[in-house]
């Protein structure tokens, strides 16, 4: 099926609406402007913007010089002018895209119900070999969970977020072009100028780093609005929708969950601490059970049934009276007062366990059955209790309304909101196995002088042996201090041990369910996950001869040479028969994690792409042979350099039948914000990756192509990705590329931004390129509009295919393959939003002539690869076939501009500064932030 169809949601065409409201709050922001600085701050910004609205030559150098000579608090002053316009865009265009996606579910269907219908027309077509009872086997286990993490990509507050989300709910509620009550109007009209003052008076600028708590706080902020709207209307238009193929959705099935790496990622961040885990659980229980409250509050108003009525079945009536006597705390009154209607003074029970519940977490007290919930199964069991009675006895339409929502709810979030996943540095684990291994003496090496095979040989031998590594401890009900717990561990050594005893504790007193899987990152072979499972082991997570594994093991791929390992590295994990069982007994499901933002960094876009699609092929393959289910987690990044991009396409751009009903993608930075800020966002973002996910799992079981297309178009993608790959390490390795990214960027500020809690830099690295994280890497090249990450290499890729004689193909490939296609579209919105007019101000400025000569390498590739690109789409400019995408882009350039001028004059004023060796001045870099916010805020990304 060519690419061309319906499959493609077509390009929401912003009205006059749109444009007339960016207008409106700009002119609500000149009058603030003028009102809190003065008219000569108002000429000045209409002034810059005229010049580099200006199509007459020299105009943009005359802007530049303009800005280069400003006193620096009038710089700080118009870049926050320029910035607060951004703001306001970019929350209008939110708040119409929310709703003209609301308006186009009327007239051409919603995500699901397309996807319903494809496949209706699957089950009814018997050449497609779909059934309804394959579909009710995939929805039985069908599970989407989107994972918060606190990687620091997003560079507004907290606090600008909030604001801005209150204006683009007063937008979405009523624009100013579809008031037609004068009255309301300058009602509307006074309350959002005074969001646009308050939005002035606020220091965009976090003035310390934030903590991981604070983090976590900020992520349950968005799964509290999740919670209350977003998640029970998707819920409930999947089971809607399922219902008119005659599937049923199992009430207390998952198939929308949420997960989070906030207070469980230590890998670099030494402030995520054993303690600090329990201590964010605890945070996480204590708002998903004022949510949980709430909802049930509903159903004790709603759920008035009567005795006198409708009789209730004998199973609620004797948990009724067992709760009664259970719950002395219960008021006296709504005994009284509920006496005849039991289903409402059950849901008064349920209050009060939820109440218990919160105050045994609060005092660490350990649970008592029958008078609070261990965790959310519990709840939910009580509620399909009420289900079941309200069934039993004409209550059909309330079990199936109301209270299925609530109990589909519940199921979601459980009593934590979001499942932790707990992330650490393969090298820890072999830190502290080592050390105990040594300590044994039945080998003649040392432990880290093992080669890697040998090394593997002899952990899969002590996993299967019955005896303890040492009497290592596991925590209870209390913490045990890491450093007098475990003294055959040096320092380091107990702090990764640490991380096991809490996530022990973290079960003992939340459930089950609150950690589920044990995320090995820098994976390289089996040893590596067999080091992290002995520690479990140890810690009394895992038990194989007892049939106990309460936690999984998640090998992460991050560099291309372990993304080519990917079908070697598991084939031997599951041949293994120790390892084999602990995945039985997770239910036959091994989960594999692809890491995005290394394997770019160090091979480029075109690569890592191309790999991490060919290690998905290979991890199918290994799991079909193995009889297990694979569950592929994501780590994809905001940028496209890091992975990111429209959700819908990447999930239907994945090889067939490496989706099988699950699938974990990771949410960070500016992305949250972006999808969940407002709740007709929120919808359409979860329900467009539900529905992707339940088609690619249902449809694309086999091959879309024939064996000989498929062949053919990989042997072209890896023809592509070997010239990518060659020429991307030309730049990559030339020697001067470290300094010239660091004099060519505003790398170096990313730190002073405290964007999050971990450092930019990994520990014990160098100070080059190789010791940086991708995030600032990827920042660093998008502030100075060069964004290398996002497109170095494809040019000449494409070209070595083209000068091959391949075009034929390319234009094939182009036109009915979904990951070649995804990816040439990501690729193009990349080189749209590079401006090497731009970047050039910042190399002849800022760069030493010796280094400039990697500039014109980056122009040469550009410009090749914006020919090739538009040679393979047909197309004569970037962004074709999203023409508004590419308008609002030059739109924005013309508030974009100045920032950048500015960012560049700022950095020389203080490189200068630091080469005569003055002091830092505060007001300088405080300027230089802003620019940095600024330029995140026009291109909507930092990293």
């Amino acid at each position: 099926m060519s690419l061309t169809d319906d499959r493609r949601v077509p390009p929401i065409v912003p009205d006059a609406a749109v444009r007339a409201d960016i207008k409106s709050l700009g002119e609500l922001l000149g009058r603030t402007l003028v009102r809190q600085e003065g008219q000569e701050l108002f000429d000045l910004v209409e002034e810059v913007r005229a010049l580099t609205r200006s199509d007459e030559a020299g105009a943009a150098v005359q802007a530049a010089d303009r800005l280069a000579e400003i006193d620096l608090g009038t710089a700080i002053r118009l870049v926050r002018a320029f910035s607060s316009f951004f703001y306001l865009a970019n929350v209008t265009e939110q708040a119409h895209r929310g709703r003209e996606l609301q308006e186009h579910r009327t007239t051409i269907g919603s995500w699901l119900s397309r996807t319903v219908d494809r496949i209706a027309e699957a089950i009814a077509d018997p050449e497609s070999k779909v059934t309804r009872s394959q579909v009710e086997e995939v929805v039985s286990y069908l599970s989407v969970r989107p994972v918060f993490t606190a990687h620091p990509t997003e560079a507004a507050r907290r606090t600008i977020l909030a604001k801005l989300r209150q204006i683009a709910l007063l937008l979405d509620q009523n624009p100013f072009q579809q008031s037609t009550d004068p009255v309301d109007r300058r009602r509307m009209e006074r309350k959002l100028e005074e969001l646009v003052e308050s939005l002035w008076q606020t220091d965009e600028l976090r003035v310390a780093r934030p903590e991981p708590t604070d983090e976590a706080r900020n992520a349950l902020y968005y799964l509290d609005e999740l919670h209350a709207n977003a998640v029970p209307d998707v819920l409930d238009a999947l089971a809607a929708e399922l219902e008119r193929i005659d599937v049923r959705l199992p009430v207390n099935a998952r198939p929308l969950s949420f997960g989070s790496w906030i207070g469980g990622d230590r890998d670099g961040n030494p402030n995520v601490t054993p303690q600090l885990t329990l201590e964010i659980l605890a945070l996480q229980h204590e708002r998903a059970i004022d949510d949980a409250l709430k909802v049930v509050d509903g159903l004790r108003n709603s759920l008035s049934t009567s005795i006198r009525i409708a009789r209730i079945s004998p199973e609620l009536e004797a948990s009724v009276a067992a709760d009664l006597a259970a719950l002395p705390d219960i008021a006296p009154r709504y005994k009284r007062l509920n006496q005849e209607e039991p289903y409402r003074l059950k849901a008064t029970c349920i209050r009060q366990k939820l109440v218990n519940t919160r105050k045994r977490i609060a005092k660490q007290r350990p649970h008592v059955p029958g008078e609070d919930y261990l965790n959310g199964g519990e709840l939910v069991a009580d509620l399909v209790l009420m289900r079941e009675s309200l069934l039993a006895d004409r209550g059909g339409l309330i079990a199936r309304g109301s209270l299925d929502q609530v109990i589909r709810t519940v199921s979601a979030f459980g009593l934590h909101l979001a499942t932790m996943d707990v992330r650490e540095h393969a090298d820890a684990h072999h830190h502290a196995v080592g050390q105990l291994i040594d300590r044994l003496g039945d080998e003649a090496w040392r432990y880290e002088d093992m080669p890697r095979d040998y090394r593997g040989s002899v952990l899969a031998k002590e996993l299967r042996s019955r005896r303890p590594l040492a009497q290592l401890p596991p925590a209870i009900h209390r913490l045990p201090d890491p450093a007098k717990a475990t003294p055959l561990l040096d320092e380091a050594g107990a702090k990764t041990f640490g991380i096991f005893t809490a996530i022990r504790e973290g079960m003992d007193r939340f459930g089950p369910d609150v950690i589920e899987s044990y995320i090995i990152s820098m994976c390289r072979g089996t040893d590596d996950v067999y080091a992290a499972v002995l520690l479990a082991r140890e810690a009394g997570l895992i038990d194989l001869r007892g049939d106990v594994a309460m936690i999984g093991f998640v090998p992460l791929l991050e560099t291309v040479e372990e993304l080519r390992q990917a079908d070697t590295i598991l084939n031997e994990l599951l041949n293994d028969p120790s390892y084999r069982k602990l995945v039985r007994l997770r239910g036959d499901v091994q989960e594999v994690m692809l890491g995005y933002s290394d394997s770019n960094k160090a091979a480029g876009i075109t690569t890592s792409q191309w790999e991490i699609h060919l290690a998905q092929r290979k991890l199918r393959d290994v799991a079909h042979r193995h009889g297990i289910r694979l569950r592929l987690f994501h780590g994809r990044g905001g940028t496209v350099g890091r992975g990111g991009g429209p959700t819908h396409e990447a999930i239907l751009a994945q090889p067939w039948g490496t989706l099988e009903g699950e699938i974990k993608v990771t949410e960070q930075g500016e992305v949250i914000s972006d999808k969940y800020a407002l709740p007709a966002l929120a919808r359409e973002n979860l329900e467009l990756t539900v529905a992707a996910t339940l088609e690619a799992s249902v449809l694309h079981l086999g091959p879309r192509q024939s064996p000989q297309a498929l062949a053919r178009w990989t042997a072209t993608m890896t023809g592509i990705s070997a010239a990518a790959y060659a020429r991307y390490r030309q730049l990559i390795d030339d020697p001067d590329l470290p300094a010239y990214f660091l004099a060519s960027t505003p790398v170096d500020q990313l730190g002073d931004l405290h964007l999050g809690s971990r450092p930019s830099r990994r520990p014990d690295s160098s100070a080059g390129i190789e010791g940086l994280r991708a995030i600032p890497w990827v920042f660093g090249w998008t502030q100075s509009r060069q964004i290398v990450p996002g497109w170095f290499g494809v040019g000449t890729g494409l070209a070595s295919t083209f000068a091959e004689g391949q075009e034929d193909v390319l234009a094939e490939m182009y036109e009915n393959w979904h990951f070649f296609r995804n990816f040439l579209s990501n690729v193009s919105m990349t080189l749209a939003k590079t401006d090497l007019r731009i970047a050039g101000l910042y190399v002849d400025q800022l760069v030493p002539e010796k280094l400039r000569p990697l500039f014109d390498l980056i122009r040469e590739e550009h410009d090749l690869t914006v020919q090739q690109v538009l040679r393979v789409t047909g197309q004569t400019e970037l962004l074709g076939e999203n023409p508004v995408l590419s308008r609002t882009l030059r739109i924005r350039d013309s508030y974009l501009d100045p920032i950048s001028y500015l960012q560049v004059a700022l950095l020389k004023r203080q490189r200068d500064a630091a080469e005569s060796g003055g002091n830092a001045d505060p007001q300088l870099t405080r300027a230089l932030l802003l620019t940095v916010n600024g330029v995140a805020a026009g291109l909507r990304n930092t990293g």
